[in-house]
């Protein structure tokens, strides 16, 4: 691992390119990019890169999800990527569970966050959802609205499954990190 000198002579960690390495990684959560960190590294990963201040750290889960398994403490908002049909009529068979749609309003969305911290598309945007499917798909879609640096949390919130069918391989929550279930209202998304 590399270190980076500041001006008062302090040497800080900073992380490889790609702190994960693409080819151990399932297809699904890849990225044109290849940016991955895992949750367990985020901290170092924030503080190499000037604190949260300096970047845009999004959780895209539906926002059912972040109301009922909680929130990463340090994320700037809850940007949903997708979401579940306002009445969960139509199922997905290849899920196994009700249909989610595409948020026509993430990338705006993702922009007014986007400012409201003054940074630009050039700046660190850090995704995390359940497990690191669907960051990478958001990451693929911020890139395409010009975006540079779109990292994802390649175990999410909850983590993978394990043998039993539980989500407690890895993942924010499984690595001790600072969550909780009170939401605050300004870090919500609402539709607008």
């Amino acid at each position: 691992m590399a270190t980076l000198f500041t001006s008062i002579g302090v040497s800080i960690p900073v992380l490889s390119h790609a702190a994960v390495d693409a080819v151990s990684l399932p297809e699904v959560k890849r990225t044109r990019a290849g940016l991955y960190v895992e949750a367990s590294e985020v901290p170092g990963f924030v503080e190499a890169r000037g604190g949260f201040g300096k970047i845009l750290f999004l959780d895209i889960r539906t926002r059912v999800e972040a109301m009922y398994l909680g929130m990463a403490n340090s994320v700037d908002a809850l940007v949903p990527y997708v979401e579940h049909q306002e009445l969960m009529t139509d199922w997905d068979d290849v899920r196994g569970g009700y249909r989610l749609e595409p948020m026509q309003d993430f990338v705006p969305e993702v922009n007014r966050r986007l400012q409201s911290k003054a940074l630009t598309k050039e700046a660190v945007v850090l995704l995390i959802c359940r497990s690191g499917d669907r960051s990478s798909r958001a990451a693929n879609r911020l890139m395409d609205d010009g975006f540079t640096q779109v990292w994802s949390v390649v175990d999410g919130f909850e983590g993978d499954m394990s043998k039993e069918g539980r989500r407690s391989v890895n993942g924010w929550k499984n690595a001790g990190l600072p969550w909780s279930y009170k939401l605050e209202r300004t870090r919500m998304y609402f539709p607008r």
